[in-house]
This record gives C-alpha cells, structure tokens and sequence, in this order.
C-alpha cells in the first residue's frame, strides 16, 4: 500500500484534487491517501502556510500529490523543495490533438534545477541598492544533468539540450556548462547547448529541435512556462518535484482565485501531473492509460469552458475515467 499525501490547498486546488482523486479511486489503485494542509487558507486558521505536521507527514510519504496554493507560494512550495531536497523538476510539454496551439508536434521535456541559484533568496540590501546572490554549485549541476540524461535514457529520447548564459556569467552559468560536457560523456546520447536567450528564440520558432533541456533554476522556471505556452497553457502542464528519497506532483497553474468555487477549472495538468506520480511508484501502464483517456476525451470535444467546452471540473473527470475503462 503506497501513502499519498494529499494537499489541495488554494482556490480551485479543491476543485482539481478531487477530480484527480476521483479518477486514480475509480481505477482501485492500492493506495492510502492522507490529507494534509498548506497555503492562504492554512495561514490564515493557524498562523503559518505550511504547519509542521504537514512537512513530517509529507517526510513519511511514498508520494505528495499537491493542488495549488496563492501568495503564500514561496513559503510552501519553495520551502517544500528545500526542506525534502527536490532538486529535480520535471515539466513535459507536448501537443494535444483537440488542444489549439502554436504547433501540433511538440514533445519536449524541461529538466529545471529546484533548490539553487537565484533562488536560494539570498538579498541584501547595500545603500540604496539591492544585491541577490546566485548560487551555483559543482554538485547541484551534476546531480540535475545526471538526471536529465538518465531521464533520456529511461524515455528512449535522443538528445539532451543544455541552457544557460556562459558567456555573460562566466563563473556561475560557466560551471554548469563545463558540469554538463563533463556528465555527458558517460552517455550514448547527443548533448548540445544553447545561450538561454537563443533556446527561447528557437524554442518558439522551432520547438521541435528539442527533446529534453536542462537547465538552471530560474530560467528552467521562465523556460518551462514558455513551453507550456506552446502546447495551450498552464491548464495542460503537470510537472513533478523528484529528490533522492521524496518526490511531489503538482500542476503549475496557481490558485486561479478568478475562477474558484465556479466548478469550471481545467483538471487536465492535475490529472497528467498524477500519471506523473504513477510511473514514479511504478505505475506506468495505469498512467498510459489514463493519459490516452485524457487525450481521447479532449479530442472528442468533451472539455472544460477553457478549452472551448461546457463541461465542469468533475464531469471532466468522470469522462475521463468511463475512457480509461473502455481502453
């Protein structure tokens, strides 16, 4: 029996965390699902965005299934990151039939570095300037190429695409470029490299000279939504949070407050963010299946109001699941 850990957080967290739940239940998977708190709402009732039980209760997980949460996002989701070492971020970007898009043949994948550089929040304050300190070390940019190229491996894709900015920051983008070539040797697998300003020019123009990019924290941030945009937007992009010992999934779309409590949220990244965890627990057929469901029911017209349907949140889900019976 694998225990899920299950935070719906913010707004419409509710709303697509159910849907979701109401799919992998449906299915009979030999899973304990065991609710936890964290956001606004949990800051609100006990003064902190992310209690302590939460955290240990996460620590004891073989899995964390998020939902979103709003301004309280850096003291959750970043901390969680931190705290768990989920040094990995994984964001698949590809098209769906059914889904209109700048291009029908993008299947890429972002591997984006999750507890350094820029992000450590390492500011001072100097006069009356501001000062960030980016941080970049030997072991943060091995361990994330190596995974990017296992990743290759186990996917069967061909070439792993490095971004950064070598040329301008020399020591910091430097160390990750030469990290990079370094890892790359002890694969069969094509390793190229782009100036993450001439990635974002060619990921726009021709995504599909990509197949799987790593990158640093802040522009695997910038870069994996860019890719998002390509296939239709956040509503469609799961992603998942992987460390040595811990792993959390999660869409990437916020806490939508414009939108919560109307039943009309897109459970669509939620639901391939699950298939995510799924094959992470080794679950993969299940999760080809449910992906197929979803791209099905898309296809058929049978969408929520963003993607030009009349469906809500859960009769989304409920469609996907009788699809994921009649594969």
């Amino acid at each position: 029996m694998k225990k899920i850990v299950v935070v719906e957080g913010d707004g419409i967290g509710k709303e697509v965390i159910p849907a979701t739940l109401h799919i992998l239940q449906g299915l009979d998977l030999p899973f304990e699902y065991i609710y936890a708190e964290a956001g606004d709402e949990c800051f609100e009732k006990y003064g902190t965005p992310l209690p302590d039980e939460t955290l240990e209760l996460c620590k004891e997980s073989d899995a964390i299934l998020f939902g979103a949460v709003g301004e309280t996002a850096a003291d959750v989701i970043v901390r969680l990151r931190q705290e768990l070492d989920l040094f990995a971020n994984v964001r698949p970007a590809k098209s769906i039939k059914g889904v209109k898009s700048l291009y029908n043949n993008v299947d890429l994948v972002v591997v984006r570095e999750n507890t350094e550089c820029l992000y450590k929040g390492y500011e001072f304050d100097v006069g009356d300037s501001a000062v960030a300190m980016r941080v970049i070390t030997r072991k943060g940019c091995e361990r994330i190429v190596r995974f990017a190229f296992e990743f290759a491996k186990r996917e069967r894709r061909k070439r792993v695409t490095a971004l950064h900015k070598a040329n301008v920051l020399k020591k910091t983008c430097g160390l990750f470029k030469r990290v990079f070539y370094d890892v790359a040797k002890n694969y069969e697998i094509e390793a190229n490299d782009y100036y993450i300003d001439a990635g974002c020019l060619y990921l726009v123009t021709k995504p599909w000279i990509f197949d799987v990019i790593v990158t640093t924290n802040l522009f695997g941030d910038i870069v994996s939504d860019l890719t998002a945009g390509l296939v239709g937007g956040l509503g469609l992009a799961p992603s998942a949070n992987i460390g040595e010992r811990f792993a959390l999934f999660e869409p990437v779309h916020g806490s939508a407050p414009d939108i919560a409590e109307k039943g009309i949220a897109n459970p669509t990244a939620t639901i391939l963010s699950a298939c995510m965890m799924l094959r992470h627990l080794g679950f993969g057929e299940i999760a080809e299946k449910i992906e197929r469901a979803v791209e099905n029911v898309i296809a058929e017209g049978k969408t929520t109001p963003d993607l030009g349907g009349n469906l809500n949140t859960m009769e989304f889900a409920e469609e996907v699941l009788k699809a994921c019976r009649e594969i």
